[in-house]
């Protein structure tokens, strides 16, 4: 099976962090982490976010500031 680019590996990070990957594309996952440094800081900062603000469905977060938040995430551009 081909590696992933950089692109196929930004789809797969909640995927990969829920722990939502068959085998296969968790080792394809983890190599091109292991070789792209983009996409390490990338995967870096992802998970320094999910730590700061936690879970978006928790009650600490306001309803409206969650909704902005998951369409700002949903609506980037790739």
């Amino acid at each position: 099976m081909r590696d992933l680019n950089c692109n196929e590996f930004v789809e797969l990070v909640t995927a990969y962090l829920d722990g939502e990957l068959d085998a296969e594309s968790e080792r394809r996952f983890v190599g091109h982490l292991a070789l792209c440094d983009g996409c390490e800081r990338y995967f870096d900062q992802f998970r320094q976010t999910i730590g700061s603000l936690g879970d978006l469905r928790g009650e600490g977060l306001p309803a409206a500031a969650r909704d902005a938040l998951l369409s700002a995430f949903r609506d980037r551009p790739s």
